[in-house]
């Protein structure tokens, strides 16, 4: 046991300090964001809104979203990803205490669509600061945990949302959040130095950078990606419903469920990782590996009524995530050394913005048109198209590395 636990801190060793803080900073926001999860509650407890409203709403806080991430992907190559995380956190901090008075329904729509513009703006630089602070050969453990500070702090902030709304209110929630906001912004202000990055960063990045969006073997992943991320979201729409009304699960049972999620990243994701990384495969052939078992953990629902299946498609499922997350995050740092940082990991994050407005609303539609059996065998369908599509890149990637060594004297 003492060995086992030896060689899971030994999978954090080598990051840097300025990557420590970052995590901190990520868990610290994130653990604060109490009222995404509630937001629908919220919306239809307190506010009364009817159900179609909430779908405008929630449809217009994804357009804030692919918007923060596009303006926070310019502003990162033009001003710096430094300046660009610490004003959306200050920013962000100030429009939650603003966003709780407002109560129509335009207003609802308008406010939460400038605070997630805010508040996204700060994806794309995220990446960049995590490129900066790492060294090369630890960038992809080093979003690893970055994506467990994350889920760690996701873990907490909901079970102490559901804690302050019942002792103080919703409007609690806006405060607190709030001030996690601020409280991240002034620790990176008196922790993190935009200068140390140059040190820490000794990668070359090429003279002529090339435009994100003419990068055609770029954009195919991301096109490759976006439908990962269609059907992955529907562990968080549409997967919930079928445990509710087909296997008959309690919101209690539901919830351990999907906590086995968080759970199993906590525990094996840094370890699984850090194995892989020693591994031959490219970061492509791995981000295929977890798309395909995302597929199966869909095909895995088609097989049996048995209600045990649900857990065998979570586990399936998480290491799908797992293996295809970091690696495709590390996938676009290193493509993103051809241009402009910012632009490159603003087209990354507005993949999956995409995906949010396109898949939970899709999902449950589809769902309601053909039932949930057809709907996974689409999903299915989905997770071997896009398998395809990071086949075809991998293939355009041999092709470039061969043209590249020809080229070279």
């Amino acid at each position: 046991m003492k060995k086992l636990l030896q060689n899971y801190f030994d999978t954090f060793s080598g990051l840097s300090k300025e990557v420590w803080w970052l995590a901190l900073i990520t868990f610290i926001n994130r653990m604060g964001a109490m009222v995404i999860p509630f937001l629908s509650l919220y919306l239809s407890d307190d506010l009364c809104f009817s159900l179609s409203q909430i779908g405008w709403i929630m449809t217009s806080f994804g357009l804030g979203s692919l918007l923060g991430a596009w303006i926070g992907g310019k502003l990162s190559d033009k001003i710096g990803y430094y300046k660009v995380i610490l004003g959306s956190l200050l920013l962000t901090g100030v429009s939650f205490f603003i966003v709780q008075y407002f109560t129509s329904f335009w207003s609802i729509c308008i406010s939460f669509f400038v605070l997630i513009t805010i508040a996204d703006a700060a994806r794309p630089a995220f990446f960049v600061a995590l490129s900066a602070y790492s060294k090369p050969e630890n960038k992809t453990r080093s979003l690893t945990f970055i994506r467990l500070a994350i889920n760690l702090g996701f873990a907490m902030g909901p079970a102490l949302g559901g804690l302050i709304i019942a002792t103080i209110g919703y409007a609690g929630l806006f405060w607190i959040d709030g001030i996690t906001c601020l409280a991240a912004g002034f620790i990176m202000i008196n922790t993190l130095h935009p200068k140390k990055a140059k040190i820490l960063d000794k990668e070359i990045v090429v003279e002529k950078p090339l435009p994100a969006y003419s990068d055609g073997i770029y954009i195919l992943f991301l096109i490759a990606l976006t439908l990962f991320g269609f059907i992955f979201v529907q562990y968080f729409s549409t997967i919930p419903l079928y445990y509710k009304e087909v296997h008959l699960l309690s919101e209690k049972n539901i919830g351990l469920v999907l906590a086995l999620n968080g759970a199993l990243i906590f525990i094996f994701e840094m370890p699984l990782i850090a194995y892989l990384e020693s591994t031959s495969f490219s970061k492509i052939k791995k981000v295929m590996y977890g798309f395909v078992l995302t597929g199966i953990s869909f095909a895995l629902l088609l097989i049996t009524p048995w209600t045990g299946i649900i857990i065998l498609g979570m586990i399936v499922a998480t290491l799908g995530e797992m293996i295809s997350f970091p690696f495709g995050n590390a996938f676009a740092l290193e493509r993103s050394k051809k241009g402009k940082q910012g632009a490159y990991m603003g087209l990354y994050s507005m993949s999956f913005s995409v995906a949010h407005i396109l898949g939970h609303n899709a999902g449950m539609q589809f769902i309601n048109a053909y039932g949930y059996k057809n709907s996974w065998i689409f999903m299915c369908v989905i997770a071997a198209l896009g398998t395809f599509l990071l086949f075809i890149v991998k293939q355009k990637l041999t092709k470039e590395t061969l043209t590249l060594q020809l080229k070279t004297p």
